[in-house]
């Protein structure tokens, strides 16, 4: 199996891919390049998904760059010439996704995320069932203040880190095996 593994990463690397090391244990992962919040919003404009190019961002973010985090947000977000209304929510989106994640990881917020040019004009309301009113009044009610700043409706789940909840778990587990048990 190890040859094989070799035989693999060799052929791979041959082809452009780099290796990244994660945790002991972690299986292999190939990648080109970081995904920074401002390739995250391009590709997001060239058609890409938006929470497909998000959650690479999020990868990114809590798991393969956490050492790099300042450099994945550091570049503004290049609006494009034609900016669309989907164009626009979704740089709103992505600079208060900044905001919240450098408050949150205690990460030097980068000073492009304040330009007024990506705040909205009207509320967007991101949910499904958003055109219910107990949905919108649940969604303004949780969304984080960078996003509510920004007109950006979404709720509080939108970065559930399962990262962070997989630590958590595993610090509890060794905490609970580690500790004196107790006679009955």
């Amino acid at each position: 199996m190890i040859a094989f593994t070799s035989t693999i990463y060799d052929t791979m690397k041959e082809m452009g891919a780099s290796r990244t090391q994660g945790e002991p244990g972690d299986a292999m992962s190939t990648r080109d390049s970081e995904h920074t919040m401002e390739q995250t919003y391009q590709a997001i404009c060239q058609g890409e998904r938006p929470w497909v190019a998000l959650g690479n961002f999020m990868n990114e973010w809590f798991d393969y760059a956490i050492d790099r985090r300042a450099h994945l947000i550091a570049d503004p977000l290049t609006l494009p010439e034609e900016l669309s209304i989907d164009a626009l929510h979704w740089a709103a989106f992505c600079a208060a996704s900044v905001e919240w994640l450098c408050a949150r990881y205690e990460v030097s917020c980068p000073a492009w995320v304040y330009n007024p040019s990506y705040s909205l004009p009207e509320p967007w309301f991101d949910s499904p069932g958003a055109y219910k009113p107990q949905v919108r009044a649940r969604l303004i009610q949780q969304t984080p203040e960078p996003f509510a700043r920004r007109n950006v409706y979404c709720g509080n789940r939108m970065f559930a880190n399962k990262y962070d909840f997989a630590r958590q778990y595993q610090q509890q587990a060794t905490t609970m095996s580690t500790a004196p048990s107790t006679p009955f």
